[in-house]
């Protein structure tokens, strides 16, 4: 008699895994080959290591871009839930954005010098966010750098504190996370040299304990953090989080720093604006000028004469700090601002947002009736144009929950299916974008293919 072992899930999993990344390799033979091309000239095979994580097994490599829509150079068309994550939030190529950068491309880049364009942004991002001065960046790691070395540099502090799961692009100080109850480095990242117990305190989203009792040691420079986490998975503020969290920060003169890189999704203002938080300083980037590399960072009047009491405004020709450690050649470049204006003018508008939200909403709402109809332990999440499914059964407190109940391996799957299918979805997370391009058909066509992605599973009894 010979006995065999069950099939587990996860095992299925990796069977229909398997069988996704053979359809795929199968219909897109010119991305594959593309794909081995560029393992004799980049680091991880791609110009950036990001793009080797699609669950296909490789990366579609694009021809065009338009609207809500990619096509690749196999000749599939894709839905773009992704855009870029968020970077293409504006929708790809929108007309003012091209225009507006034709116009600058022609009377030039980059001089190191403003133009009158740069005024109307600058008045806008005030009327937007509420912060009264500003200052541009090319990216939103440049961005949460400077903000976290003039949070130092004001309060003579080292520390930076993150919640688990976070992420704000290459901040050192915010690569870490909770690991068997102390401070640990996310995802593997290397240490490369750097003492992270001296320069970061980390504690779980919506701990107010854990929080209060990391600052009472008055060594916090800066509390950085999202409005609501989203790398991780999205994890909303409990009620009363946030007017505890700018209270604690005020009572231990620590600076709250609110990057809105990913949160600019609910309205103009973002997560910010809609919800009257009040941030000391504000960071937003990648979709802020239409997919131009581009952050900004605003400072609240407190926070910017204390700036300038250790660092004044002053004639050139007094000598000081040329830089104070933060900017670039590049930052704030004549074609950026340009496209900024175009972008915050024109693109993402009170009537675009309304349309994005829309069409969020219902693909939400079309998700929770596939979910509910197999009633199936899983949950969505929106945030104004940005919506998360999630295989758990209700949205997560902190990052431990995260840890605790994420199947990283259906969400694979789930990924790897939706480009068989022509949908594109960060690789990261399961977090869809809306774009003023986005279409009705765009989120029918989702809630077909999420509906068929569900019978499968019921199918090979994964569910």
């Amino acid at each position: 008699m010979t006995l065999t072992m069950p099939v587990t899930a996860d095992a299925t999993i990796e069977a229909l895994l398997d069988a996704e990344q053979a359809r795929f390799l199968k219909s897109h033979p010119r991305s594959a080959a593309a794909w081995q091309e560029g393992q004799e000239h980049f680091l991880f095979g791609g110009p950036s290591h990001w793009m080797r994580r699609w669950a296909g097994g490789f990366p579609v490599y694009v021809e065009q871009a338009q609207g809500a829509h990619i096509r690749d150079i196999d000749g599939h068309d894709y839905v773009d839930f992704c855009l870029g994550d968020t970077g293409g939030m504006c929708g790809h190529t929108p007309a003012p954005v091209l225009q507006a950068a034709q116009r600058q491309l022609a009377r030039g880049t980059t001089m190191m010098l403003p133009t009158e364009d740069s005024l109307w942004v600058g008045q806008e991002l005030t009327r937007r966010f509420g912060l009264p001065y500003w200052t541009l960046t090319t990216s939103a790691t440049d961005a949460n750098r400077g903000a976290i070395r003039l949070a130092r540099m004001i309060t003579g502090r080292t520390k930076v504190l993150v919640f688990s799961g976070c992420y704000h692009g290459g901040v050192e100080e915010a690569h870490v996370e909770i690991r068997g109850g102390k401070i640990g480095l996310r995802n593997m990242i290397h240490p490369n040299g750097v003492n992270h117990a001296a320069v970061s305190k980390v504690v779980e989203f919506n701990d107010l304990a854990a929080l209060e009792a990391a600052l009472a040691d008055g060594d916090v420079a800066c509390v950085l953090t999202e409005p609501i986490m989203t790398n991780f998975g999205m994890i909303p503020p409990a009620e009363g989080f946030h007017a505890a969290l700018r209270d604690l920060t005020r009572r231990t003169g620590t600076v709250l720093v609110i990057d809105e890189t990913h949160t600019l999704s609910p309205g103009p203002g973002g997560y910010t604006a809609l919800h009257g938080l009040e941030p000391d300083i504000l960071v937003a980037g990648k979709a802020i000028a239409g997919g131009i590399p581009a952050a900004v960072f605003g400072l609240t009047q407190e926070i910017a004469e204390r700036v300038w009491a250790m660092v004044p405004r002053v004639n050139p020709r007094v000598r000081q700090s040329a830089h104070l450690g933060i900017g670039g050649t590049l930052a704030g470049n004549a074609l950026t601002v340009a496209t900024m204006r175009a972008v915050l003018e024109e693109v993402l508008t009170p009537a675009n947002y309304g349309h994005m939200i829309d069409l969020a909403s219902k693909l939400a709402d079309d998700a929770r009736a596939i979910i509910d109809s197999y009633r199936l332990p899983w949950h969505v999440t929106q945030v104004g144009a940005r919506a998360e499914i999630m295989f758990m059964p209700s949205p997560p407190k902190s990052g431990a929950d995260v840890i605790a109940g994420r199947r990283a391996n259906l969400e694979t799957l789930l990924h790897a299916f939706y480009m068989n299918e022509g949908i594109l979805v960060t690789p990261f997370h399961t977090m869809f974008l809306m774009c003023p391009a986005t279409e009705a058909v765009d989120v029918a066509r989702h809630a077909e293919v999420f509906a068929r992605f569900v019978a499968l599973l019921q199918q090979a009894k994964v569910i």
